[in-house]
C-alpha cells in the first residue's frame, strides 16, 4: 500500500512577494508539491485511478495559487514607471517652486541694485551732458557760430552715443541673463530627462528580468510539470509492464507445471506400454520358442522315426524278423541315449 499525503493549501500574502519571485525563490513550493505527490497509486482500480486525478487537480491549484500573487506583483512593476514619473515631475516641479521662492530675496536685490546702478549711470550721464552744455554755453562767447554748432553736434552725438550704449549693455545684459536662464532650465530639464530616462532604463531592465525569470520559472514548471507526467506515466507503465510480466510468468509456470505433468502423464503411460509391450513380446517369445521346441521335436521325432524305420528295414533285410528288428532299434536309441545323458560314447549309435 502506498502512503499518502495531503497537499495542504498554499497562500502567499503580497508583503511576501517581492521577496518569493526571484531566482529560485519559489523551490520551496516545487519541493513541498512535488513531496505532496509523491506516491504511485494503483492504476487497475478506480479507487487509484480517482486518486491520481485528484494528485493532478491539487498540483493545478497550487500552481494557480502561487501564480495569481506573481501576477498580481509584475501588474505593479509594469505600472511603477508612471508612477515614478508622475512622482518625479512633482518633485521636481516643487523643489523648482522652493528653489525660486527661496532665492527670490536675492534675485529681488540683485534686479534692484542693477536698477540702482542703471539710475546712477544715468544720472551721472545726465550730469556728464549737462556740465557738457553748460561748457558750451559759456564758451559760446569765445567761439564762433560754426564752433558752437560743432561743439553742439558733438555733445548731441556724445549723448546719442552714451543712449546707445546704454541700450546695448541693458539688452547685452538681459541677454545673458536669458541666455543664463534658458541654459539654467535647458541644464534641469536634461537632468529632469536623464533622470527620466534612467529611470525608465532601470524599471525596463528590472521589468525585462522579471519577465524572463518569470518566463523560466514558467519554462521550469513546464519542464518539471512535463517531467513529473513522463515519469508518472513510466511508472505506470513499469507497474502495466511488471503486472504483464508478473501475469505471464505465473501463466509460463502454470503451462509449464501443465506440461510437466502432462508430461510425466506420458513418460508413465509410455512406459506401461512398454512394459505391457515388453511382456506381451516376451509371451509371443516364449509361445514361438515352445511352439518351435514343439515342432522341432515333431520334426526330430519324425526324423528319428524315418531313420529308425530305415534300420529296421535294413535289419530286417539282413533277416531278422520286423519286430526282433523293432526292439534291436529300441534297445540302440535307449543305450544312446543314456550314454548321451551320461557323457559316454555308445558302442552302438545310430545317426540321425
Amino acid at each position: 500500500m502506498s502512503k499518502t499525503t495531503e497537499l495542504s493549501v498554499i497562500e502567499i500574502k503580497l508583503e511576501q512577494a517581492p521577496a518569493l519571485y526571484v531566482a529560485n525563490g519559489l523551490d520551496g513550493f516545487l519541493d513541498q508539491i512535488r513531496s505532496s505527490v509523491n506516491e504511485v497509486p494503483d492504476l487497475s482500480t478506480a479507487k487509484g485511478r480517482a486518486r491520481i486525478a485528484s494528485l493532478s487537480a491539487s498540483v493545478s491549484r497550487s500552481k494557480t495559487a502561487i501564480e495569481k500573487p506573481g501576477r498580481e506583483l509584475l501588474k505593479k512593476i509594469k505600472e511603477q514607471p508612471k508612477i515614478i514619473e508622475a512622482e518625479l515631475r512633482r518633485f521636481i516641479s516643487e523643489c523648482d517652486t522652493l528653489r525660486d521662492e527661496v532665492r527670490r530675496p536675492l534675485t529681488e536685490w540683485e534686479e534692484e541694485q542693477e536698477r540702482i546702478r542703471l539710475e546712477e549711470e544715468s544720472k551721472a550721464e545726465a550730469e556728464r551732458y549737462s556740465k557738457m552744455r553748460d561748457d558750451a554755453d559759456k564758451d559760446n562767447t569765445a567761439f564762433d557760430l560754426a564752433k558752437a554748432k560743432e561743439l553742439a553736434l558733438q555733445i548731441e552725438a556724445a549723448h546719442a552715443t552714451a543712449l546707445l550704449d546704454n541700450y546695448e549693455y541693458d539688452r547685452d545684459i538681459a541677454e545673458k541673463k536669458a541666455e543664463a536662464e534658458r541654459q539654467r532650465i535647458a541644464h534641469e530639464e536634461e537632468l529632469k530627462r536623464q533622470a527620466v530616462e534612467q529611470a525608465q532604463r532601470e524599471a525596463d531592465e528590472k521589468i525585462q528580468r522579471e519577465r524572463e525569470a518569470s518566463a523560466k520559472r514558467e519554462a521550469d514548471l513546464k519542464a518539471q510539470a512535463e517531467q513529473a507526467e513522463r515519469d508518472r506515466i513510466d511508472v505506470a507503465a513499469k507497474a502495466e509492464a511488471d503486472r504483464l510480466a508478473a501475469a505471464q510468468q505465473a501463466e509460463r509456470e502454470k503451462q509449464e507445471a501443465i506440461a510437466a505433468e502432462q508430461l510425466k502423464a506420458k513418460q508413465e503411460a509410455d512406459r506401461i506400454q512398454r512394459e505391457t509391450k515388453q511382456k506381451e513380446d516376451a509371451r509371443l517369445a516364449e509361445e514361438r520358442r515352445l511352439a518351435e521346441e514343439a515342432a522341432a521335436r515333431a520334426a526330430n521325432i519324425e526324423h528319428q522315426k524315418t531313420i529308425n524305420n530305415q534300420v529296421i528295414a535294413i535289419l530286417t533285410k539282413a533277416g531278422l524278423s520286423t519286430d526282433c528288428a523293432k526292439e534291436c532299434v529300441i534297445a540302440i536309441v535307449k543305450n544312446q541315449n543314456a550314454a548321451a545323458a551320461s557323457g559316454m560314447k555308445p558302442p552302438v549309435q545310430i545317426n540321425y
